[in-house]
């Protein structure tokens, strides 16, 4: 008895006449006409739109490119006349080119002009308006060094409040330099407070643990 496969092999598909293959053909032919003339009347119609689109995309993409070429030229501009004021030892450009950079770039300018002339104000400026967490602790670091001896503990200890977190890069500094300060006004037990942290504190600097465990 044959099988449904064998069966289905010897069925064999119609065979389809000349005029069905010419109609087939026509139906082709116009199908594409259709699509064609679709195409041409969407085109006709949209034709403005896309070609201010198309305008608008080409707009964007060159003014991508400009601004990428513009940044850089103006990197490479900044570092020459960064490299250009160090080696002059010119503070007042070091000063002109903070004022015209952006980022840690003006920072590390206007600190390098603050060791060039010692111009308190520069670091004054460093301390309030710096753009990075690092440069405006190193700042205010600084300031304690030059003026700590006018500051109460209690001044000293609100200037350097923003620098008590971990955050800071100068905690350890911040905190070792403030129980000296108790130490000078004789406030033996908020200073050993202090250092005791410090001492406990297995990830404090080497050396600041010895400072501390000496003025302990």
């Amino acid at each position: 008895m044959a099988t449904m496969l064998e069966r289905n092999k010897k069925v064999k598909a119609p065979q389809k006449t000349r005029a069905e293959h010419m109609e087939d053909a026509l139906y082709r032919e116009v199908w594409e006409d259709v699509n064609n003339e679709k195409t041409m009347q969407f085109i006709k119609k949209y034709s403005k739109h896309m070609m201010v689109a198309a305008l608008m995309i080409l707009i964007v993409a060159t003014g991508i490119q400009i601004g990428i070429r513009t940044h850089r030229a103006n990197k490479i501009a900044t570092a020459n006349a960064y490299e250009m004021a160090i080696e002059n030892r010119d503070a007042n450009a070091l000063a002109a080119l903070a004022d015209n950079a952006s980022g840690a770039t003006a920072d590390l300018a206007l600190f390098q002009a603050y060791l060039l002339d010692n111009d308190v104000n520069k670091l004054e400026k460093l301390a309030n308006d710096g753009n990075t967490r690092d440069f405006r602790d190193l700042a205010r670091l600084h300031i304690v060094g030059i003026r700590g001896d006018d500051m109460t503990a209690q001044d000293m200890k609100k200037y350097l409040s923003d620098m008590d977190s971990k955050s800071s890069p100068f905690y350890y500094s911040a905190r070792i330099t403030l129980a000296q300060k108790y130490l000078s006004e004789n406030n033996t037990s908020a200073a050993n407070e202090i250092l005791d942290e410090i001492i406990a504190d297995k990830n404090a600097p080497s050396t600041i643990a010895a400072t501390a465990a000496t003025l302990r």
